[in-house]
C-alpha cells in the first residue's frame, strides 16, 4: 500500500513532516471557538466514537464488537450503561482509550459509543418518548444499530453495516426484531454484527397482537428509509435531527457525573429515572 513501517528513532531522523493521527484535536476546537469569541475553558467533555475493540487473533472483529454490546446489556440493562468514565473503559476498547487519552485538560470526562448515544438522543424527542415502547434505528455512515426499548431499558437490538444492507433488508430485520423472529445468524451471516434479545427469547414470537411501537430513525443515512413500509418517524430531539448523538452524550455525562446531573437532565427535559419528562 506504499506504507513503510520504521522505528521511532528512525522516524525522528527523517526529513519529513510529522502528522499525528487521532480522533480528537482540542487545539483545532479551541481555534474554532476563538474565531467566534467563545471561551475554550471546558466545564466537561463528552466523547463518542464507534469502537470495534481489539479482537484476539483468529476471532471475528464483527463478533467481538457484538460481544461487547451484549456484555454491557447483560451487566446492566440500560442505554446509559454504555457510558464509561476514563478509568472504567475496558482495555480492549483501544480506540476509545486513545480518544480519551487525547484530552489535554483537567475536566470531567465521559465516553459513550455513538450508537447508544444516538438512541439516547432520539429518546429526547417527545413523540418518541411518549410511548411505552420505542424502536430507535440509527443509520450511521458505516453502522446501522437498532434498539427495541422501553424507555432506556433494552428489549432487543441488532447491528449491521449500513453499506451492506438495502432498504428492504433493514425493513425485514427491523420487523423481525420486533416480532422476536430475527436470528443472530440472519445478521451475522449477511456481513453484520448480530442480533440479541435481552430476555433470552431469541426467535420466539413475543406478542404478535400487540401494537407496533413507534419506529424512530436517526443518523446521517436516515434517508435510506424514506418512503419505507416501516413508516418511520425521523426523530428531531430539541428540534434538531442532525445532532441526536450529541444530546445523548450530554445525558451520558449527567449519568456519570452526579454533581451535574440535575442541571443537565432539567435542561434536556429528561427524568433522572431514565424516561423523557415529556412522557
Amino acid at each position: 500500500m506504499g506504507v513503510k513501517l520504521v522505528s521511532e528513532d528512525e522516524a525522528q531522523s527523517l526529513d519529513a513532516e510529522m502528522v499525528e493521527l487521532r480522533d480528537l484535536d482540542l487545539n483545532a476546537i479551541r481555534s474554532a471557538l476563538a474565531a467566534f469569541d467563545v471561551s475554550a475553558i471546558f466545564d466537561g467533555i463528552a466523547l463518542g466514537c464507534l469502537d470495534h475493540g481489539a479482537a484476539p487473533p483468529g476471532y471475528s472483529d464483527r463478533l467481538f464488537r457484538f460481544d461487547h454490546l451484549r456484555r454491557v446489556v447483560e451487566d446492566r440493562n440500560d442505554l446509559r450503561a454504555f457510558a464509561f468514565l476514563p478509568g472504567e473503559l475496558p482495555a480492549y476498547l483501544t480506540r476509545a482509550r486513545a480518544l480519551v487519552d487525547s484530552v489535554d485538560v483537567d475536566a470531567p470526562l465521559v465516553f459513550l459509543d455513538t450508537g447508544p448515544a444516538a438512541a439516547l438522543g432520539g429518546l429526547q424527542d417527545p413523540l418518541v418518548a411518549e410511548g411505552e415502547e420505542q424502536l430507535i434505528l440509527n443509520l450511521g455512515n458505516m453502522h446501522a444499530l437498532a434498539f427495541h426499548l422501553q424507555g432506556t431499558r433494552i428489549l432487543s437490538l441488532y447491528e449491521h453495516h449500513t453499506g451492506e444492507v438495502s432498504k428492504e433488508q433493514i425493513e425485514d430485520f427491523t420487523e423481525g426484531l420486533l416480532a422476536g423472529t430475527l436470528a443472530h445468524e440472519d445478521i451475522f451471516g449477511s456481513k453484520g454484527h448480530g442480533a440479541y434479545y435481552a430476555d433470552g427469547t431469541d426467535r420466539e414470537i413475543r406478542n404478535p397482537k400487540s401494537e407496533r411501537p413507534i419506529i424512530a430513525v436517526t443518523g446521517p443515512q436516515r434517508g435510506k428509509l424514506r418512503g419505507s413500509r416501516l413508516d418511520p418517524y425521523f426523530a428531531v430531539p430539541h428540534g434538531d435531527m442532525m445532532v441526536s448523538g450529541c444530546f445523548g452524550l450530554l445525558w451520558a455525562f449527567a449519568e456519570k457525573h452526579p454533581q451535574h446531573r440535575e442541571q443537565i437532565t432539567e435542561a434536556l427535559g429528561v427524568g433522572q429515572a431514565g424516561v423523557a419528562a415529556a412522557r
